[in-house]
């Protein structure tokens, strides 16, 4: 559907201001906060060398490929380096040529070991087979190896006898040795080392422990749990058991994108039905923490660095600390193992002499981008293989040229970044002046569906044009730029929700909404997230002009999280599974009440004893305290501060937490069905935070 619309510039005002704060899991306290990265990170893998920690992670189909964080801290991380800067394919398809693509394939689920005075990175592409990346600075440059063979989802082991091994499948776990100069797999010595019918899944992450044979990996079936399997020998026999299971730090399944049988090829054509059903919040899926790595810091202390399905981000990746149970890899703390923390301790490495650049608070990316440097920020990645003739950085702006392409889908030379949550506002100037017949330039969302907004040339008039897949609507409305030929363009999504909309300006400051209110998704069609992209492409089928963008920023609203505890204020502690608030009632427990009890039994404040631990007393001086077991009736009140109980503050963002204690690893909560009082026996949050462990304050 096509609607035209003349629109005056009068509407509301959102400010522009730009802000440096963008997420990062430190909370400068001696705490982080989970997800580590508040975008898309998959199939994390971690290493440690030394003082040095290195996270590897998927890319698919976008270059440059196979991306390296370094931390010092396990909290604090960087982009250093990426395995490759394109696809060293000639087929048409890793780089979007004749209708040919690799949407949800590429490369996927890296393996990064160090051995023999150098790293190496393990990784599979759709159609090649097993490569392996090879370089003795982890800034690279990298060298590349085919090994062929058909060996996917891989965890390496470089074993004390000088042996080498693949773990690698589904479901059917073998094992194959690898040669040592990485030519190629040894085929004859493939063996099937746990069989089907085992309940282990893929992902696989293989460790020798104390000599001890471990198999980290995780299983969707009937929904994700993360697995360790262990024997005396590589071979087996292996023993498995649930490490972790229905760890989703309160978060429901996104709703997924679906697709009718037999359109995965029309991925890039308008009109394809998509669905977007509505999502089952109760339900947990893959959104719990599963695939991914553990590692062993210098203090001693064992971590888990996870990944969740994490809403319309993609995937993101956790940190919890591991906590060792009849020599198994139990995730979670004591008294509560299988669960973890959203909030918890730093690693212990403060003996290490780590450099002061890395001991501040950092994001992983610079995200903004004014275009002149020479290069491109190290956040940006290409929607496959770029035509390098068709693009450059000149005079400050970024310099795309129109390439034919009926949708953005097939749009090459299309350059995206991660979208960060939990809600961003995505900003950017293009300049049009360049642009001819046919022309369409702008930013959009890549994703399963996609959408956008930006300027389309037809004859000699400018048309300003919001596109959604979803329904394939188009809006359009007639603009007059001026002599300046510039338009600034919008996206401003909320992720944690599954949603975002559009808007443009003509002067940088009066900002109109064009389109709706879109709903986004989770999707396993192109195995990505959002991700918003600069794009420019003649939708006639010419070779077009050109589009210009400059002065690309992310502001992150929510980044700044240091006002997110109460401290100096008096509060109610609403439960959101009831609405009701707290009460610490005269016979000495902790009670709901009344929506509209505002007495002075229902005001908490916080006392603050350091590194995101708090004790919880009422207006009335009374503080709350566990006996016994933490069973209902075991939280009470008392006078003495010394008895008070000691939370770790869970930060849910909005207003929303959750009272973990440091002595049992509990959550303090309160059923919304039986009538009972407060007691400290929650294991966590269930995904629609409404089993009574979480609470709001107001």
């Amino acid at each position: 559907m096509r609607r035209f619309l003349i629109l005056l510039l009068a509407s509301y005002l959102i400010p522009l201001t730009s802000s440096a704060q963008s997420w990062t899991a430190d909370n400068g306290n001696g705490t982080y906060t989970n997800p580590l990265f508040y975008d898309e990170f998959s199939d994390p893998d971690i290493l440690r060398v030394g003082d040095d920690y290195y996270l590897a992670g998927t890319t698919m189909h976008t270059v440059p490929g196979l991306v390296i964080l370094h931390s010092k801290d396990l909290v604090n991380w960087e982009n250093i380096s990426y395995c490759f800067d394109r696809f060293d394919f000639e087929d048409d398809a890793f780089s979007l040529r004749n209708h040919q693509e690799i949407y949800g394939q590429g490369i996927w689920a890296p393996c990064i070991r160090y051995a023999n005075g150098q790293f190496y990175v393990y990784s599979n592409i759709n159609g090649k087979g097993l490569q392996c990346y090879t370089s003795k600075d982890i800034r690279g440059p990298w060298k590349h190896q085919n090994m062929q063979g058909r060996i996917y989802d891989l965890s390496v082991l470089f074993d004390d006898d000088g042996k080498i091994y693949a773990i690698h499948g589904y479901g059917e776990v073998k094992c194959t040795e690898l040669k040592p100069d990485m030519s190629g797999p040894i085929e004859e010595t493939e063996r099937t080392i746990i069989p089907e019918g085992n309940a282990v899944g893929e992902g696989h992450h293989i460790y020798k422990i104390n000599g001890m044979y471990y198999l980290i990996s995780t299983d969707y079936k009937p929904n994700g749990r993360t697995l360790c399997s262990r024997s005396k020998s590589i071979w087996g026999p292996y023993e498995t058991i649930t490490i972790t299971a229905d760890e989703t730090f309160g978060y429901h399944a996104a709703p997924i994108t679906q697709v009718p049988a037999g359109e995965r090829y029309r991925i890039g054509q308008d009109g394809t039905k998509f669905g977007i059903p509505e999502v089952d919040k109760d339900a947990t899926a893959c959104t719990n923490i599963h695939q991914g790595g553990i590692v062993q810091d210098q203090s001693g202390q064992w971590w888990a660095l996870l990944m969740m399905d994490f809403h319309s981000i993609g995937r993101t990746v956790t940190l919890a600390p591991i906590t060792w149970k009849d020599e198994w890899p139990m995730l979670g703390l004591e008294g509560n193992l299988g669960r973890a923390p959203r909030t918890w301790l730093k690693p212990n490495v403060q003996s290490v002499a780590v450099p002061q650049q890395q001991t501040v608070s950092h994001p992983a990316y610079q995200r903004s981008e004014d275009f002149n440097g020479k290069n491109l920020g190290r956040v940006w990645q290409w929607n496959h293989n770029p035509d390098d003739k068709m693009w450059s950085l000149k005079n400050g702006r970024l310099h795309l040229q129109a390439m034919p392409a009926e949708q953005l889908m097939w749009a090459r030379n299309t350059l995206t970044q991660r979208a960060i949550g939990p809600t961003s506002i995505t900003t950017v100037e293009l300049y049009t002046k360049g642009m001819k017949d046919g022309d369409v330039a702008g930013l959009g969302n890549i994703n399963v569906p996609c959408s956008w907004i930006g300027v389309v040339k037809d004859g000699d008039k400018t048309i300003l044009r919001c596109f959604e897949q979803a329904t394939n609507d188009t809006i359009d409305t007639i603009i007059a730029i001026g002599n300046t030929g510039k338009v600034f363009l919008r996206l401003v999504g909320d992720f944690d929700h599954d949603r975002c909309h559009y808007e443009y300006s003509l002067d940088g400051a009066t900002y109109q909404q064009v389109g709706r209110e879109m709903p986004l998704s989770y999707q396993l069609i192109t195995f990505q997230g959002s991700r918003p992209s600069l794009f420019a492409f003649n939708h006639k089928g010419k070779k077009g002009g050109y589009a210009e963008f400059d002065n690309f920023t992310v502001e992150e609203p929510l980044a700044d999280r240091r006002e997110n505890i109460p401290y100096g204020k008096t509060f109610r502690i609403i439960n959101l599974a009831t609405g009701k608030p707290m009460i610490a009632l005269d016979h000495g427990m902790v009670h709901d009440t009344d929506v509209d009890d505002h007495s002075k039994a229902t005001h908490f404040r916080l006392i603050d004893k350091g590194q995101g631990q708090v004790i919880l007393q009422c207006e009335d001086g009374r503080y709350v305290f566990v006996a016994g077991y933490g069973l209902a009736g075991d939280v009470r009140l008392t006078k003495d501060e010394s008895k008070a109980e000691v939370f770790m503050w869970q930060d849910y963002l909005n207003h929303e937490f959750m009272l973990m204690s440091m002595k049992t690893h509990q959550y303090l909560g309160k059923s919304p069905t039986t009538g009972s009082p407060y007691s400290m026996d929650f294991p966590g949050a269930d995904p629609a935070r409404r089993n009574g462990a979480v609470f709001r304050w107001d």
